[in-house]
């Protein structure tokens, strides 16, 4: 007992003696590093005085702090920046689902204006806008160096007028021109609707409508089509969904879990770190579902996608995702502006990171660009079959009831075909479920 007590006090005092040699050149630093950030706000002071008085022109103070505030803080990542009062308000209205504009989401990538994905039912969309284009001038000018919210305000302006914007695009050999006309976006943020015996569920955006959409959207097609036990599953959409709130995300995913971690979240401090769990209750009824995604999905799309795809709730189709795996908090400054500062990472149930990685699908399938249309007319060629030969047997072997629901599958059959022709990826995630149902007892038909 008493070396265990000696052998403690022996280590008590030489760890007392190592602190106090540690804790003077640990305070010294401190204090140089204090007199260092000091000094460098002391040049910040000299330089502002400077441009006031002596830049070419007479510039606003209050401009010249805002720019600095927005500098400090797009220096840290793509997503961090100042929103003067403005542009504080304009984020208000967007979370509620109504604002003016061309209808895409971007961000800044190596200096350039990226493109996350249009939104549907837009202008941009209507011109033919893409995720993954590069915006680099706007009615010429060109937007190369400008932050992100320098480069957004160029794009803004009053409903109803025409804007130019010029586009790279992947694939294209040089760079074009697209003339939109802004307009006021109302964003629809779920959209419902029932393909064969397959409830598609499109989700445009994470805002305050999405959840109480989606569950009207979902209970209102269920009961069009005369009850859960007529629907063989459900395709949750997410293409070109930049995403938005994280409440919104959770609740999403909550819709179709019945427990289990949806989402964490980890920040600096290991101690302020968040986990949302699911609570009990499913919407599909545990039904098959397929998930749709690809590089328009972002954020709280990827969270949902990411979510449903560890808990091996549904299938994830498509291409991989945006990979924008940080959250961003909205601090409110005096004045009336904010702050958006990224102040997080969120992680998968499994514990995954898809920050600049992605969501990468269960099964990769590829959008096609629309085929010509000679080379479509050559392929609508009808085949013949025995039916058609003159004086054929007629089938003795089904009623007219059996017949006729022969008719019917075929008929939803080649409705899912003509689908194909506009929405691949779509027609491919019906399919999936249609493969599912055919191994479930009792399966509403095909």
């Amino acid at each position: 007992m008493k070396k265990f007590v000696v052998a403690g006090l022996a280590g008590t005092v030489a760890g007392i003696l190592a602190t106090t040699q540690i804790a003077g050149p640990l305070l010294a630093q401190e204090a140089e590093n204090k007199a260092s950030v000091y000094e460098q706000l002391d040049l910040f002071g000299d330089i502002f005085e400077r441009i006031r008085a002596q830049y070419v022109e007479e510039v606003e103070p209050e401009e010249l702090i805002e720019a600095a505030i927005d500098g400090m803080l797009t220096s840290l990542d793509p997503h961090s920046s100042y929103l003067s009062p403005d542009d504080a308000e304009q984020m208000r209205v967007q979370t509620r689902g109504e604002f003016g504009g061309l209808g895409i989401e971007v961000t800044q990538e190596e200096g350039f204006v990226k493109v996350v994905s249009p939104i549907d039912d837009t202008p941009a969309d209507a011109a033919g806008i893409e995720a993954g284009d590069f915006i680099t001038h706007v009615d010429g000018e060109s937007i190369l160096g400008l932050t992100l919210d320098k480069a957004v305000d160029l794009m803004r302006g009053p409903v109803g007028s025409e804007i130019i914007i010029t586009v790279v695009r992947e694939g294209e050999p040089d760079p074009f021109d697209v003339t939109i006309i802004r307009d006021t976006i109302k964003l629809t943020a779920v959209r419902a609707r029932t393909e064969g015996t397959s409830v598609v569920l499109r989700v445009t955006t994470f805002n305050d409508q999405t959840f109480p959409n989606l569950q009207e959207g979902l209970q209102e097609q269920i009961a069009e089509a005369g009850g859960i036990d007529k629907v063989n599953g459900f395709v949750l959409d997410l293409r070109n969904n930049p995403g938005g709130l994280l409440t919104q995300a959770i609740k999403v995913s909550d819709a179709f879990l019945n427990e289990g971690e949806i989402v964490s979240t980890r920040g600096r401090d290991p101690n302020e770190g968040e986990r949302f769990n699911a609570t009990p209750g499913d919407l599909a009824e545990g039904k098959p579902i397929v998930v749709l995604i690809n590089g328009g999905s972002a954020s709280a799309s990827e969270i949902v996608a990411g979510a449903l795809q560890d808990h091996r709730r549904a299938i994830v189709v498509g291409t991989k995702s945006f990979g924008k795996g940080s959250v961003q908090t909205v601090m409110p400054l005096r004045g009336d502006g904010a702050m958006r500062l990224t102040t997080s990472r969120y992680y998968t149930p499994s514990g995954r990171s898809i920050q600049a990685l992605g969501v990468s699908p269960d099964i990769i399938v590829e959008q096609p660009r629309p085929a010509p249309e000679e080379e479509e007319e050559e392929n609508n060629g009808r085949t013949r079959s025995e039916a058609d030969l003159r004086g054929s047997l007629n089938n003795d072997s089904l009623s007219e009831d059996e017949i006729r629901q022969i008719e019917e599958d075929r008929a939803r059959a080649e409705a899912t075909a003509e689908l194909r022709k506009e929405d691949y990826q779509l027609a491919y995630a019906i399919d999936i479920l249609k493969g599912l149902s055919a191994f479930t007892p009792h399966g509403p038909s095909q």
